[in-house]
């Protein structure tokens, strides 16, 4: 038996667009509460959650039971770190601020077994394998992992060309905040020259062959990235959608509105 699909990567190849959502409150329960909506994918944030290996495993255990990917965003690309993210059955990972090919190629070689990378042989302890019960996961689990780089800085879109041109990483992902941060245009992530300068770099990255994602608070903003030609693209976060959810639902009634939702079952 190989390793089990990466439904995620698939869609790449068959060319479909993928809706996902950020999750960021570090809670299993929260995240299987989310995994219930209807996303093609679920990003767990470790970099800006506060997240560790066990939390972010037990995030990806809680995700694994829905129809949404769970794809996982490490804090740094460190190999020691991508090396238990997958043996606790990562499969798509997402690493922040990559600006050089030397880089990518590390990340490249970190999500391979050798001889083709460095990662550590030792997933028979973990849910990789199903705890070894995977005969042949050593064999077939490189062609399942999918990388993702983060480009979010000028010099990121420097090396993008040579990111991009590099057997083993499936997809790029414009960060907007970070990049408008860097350009001059801190908390402007829709400035016309931040938003130019991401029109390029999706263009550069079609021309590769590679997906281009990307991740935006606003509807507005998320219709023009996918005009734009966004391959996967998240809409919103957890945390946001509870606080402005929870804020408006008391502004509501003291506002006196009562609004046309059905009550749900048990409250």
């Amino acid at each position: 038996m190989p390793a089990p699909q990466n439904t995620f990567k698939a869609a790449f190849r068959e060319d479909r667009f993928q809706l996902g959502l950020w999750v960021a409150l570090a809670s299993p329960y929260a995240a299987e509460i989310v995994a219930g909506s209807g996303y093609d994918w679920l990003l767990i944030d470790g970099e800006h959650g506060p997240n560790d290996i066990p939390l972010l495993s037990a995030q990806i255990q809680a995700i694994a039971r829905s129809g949404s990917h769970p794809m996982v965003r490490l804090p740094v690309g460190e190999t020691w770190m991508i090396k238990q993210i997958l043996d606790t059955g990562a499969q798509t990972l997402l690493i922040p601020m990559v600006e050089s090919v030397e880089q990518a190629k590390a990340l490249v070689r970190a999500v391979r077994y050798p001889p083709h990378g460095v990662r550590g042989v030792g997933a028979a302890l973990g849910r990789a394998s199903q705890f070894s019960r995977i005969g042949d996961y050593l064999e077939t689990a490189n062609d399942e992992i999918c990388l993702i780089v983060q480009i979010e800085s000028r010099a990121g879109l420097a090396a993008l060309d040579d990111i991009a041109a590099l057997e083993g990483i499936d997809g790029l992902f414009v960060g907007p905040s970070d990049l408008a941060a860097d350009m001059g245009y801190l908390g402007q992530p829709g400035h016309p020259e931040v938003t130019a300068a991401i029109k390029d770099a999706f263009d550069r990255i079609a021309e590769a062959g590679k997906a281009r994602g990307i991740m935006t608070l606003s509807l507005e903003q998320a219709h023009m990235y996918r005009e734009m030609g966004a391959d996967f693209m998240a809409i919103g976060t957890d945390v946001t959608l509870l606080v402005s959810a929870t804020t408006r639902l008391r502004e509501d009634f003291l506002s006196g509105e009562t609004g046309n939702a059905k009550p749900v079952a048990g409250y």
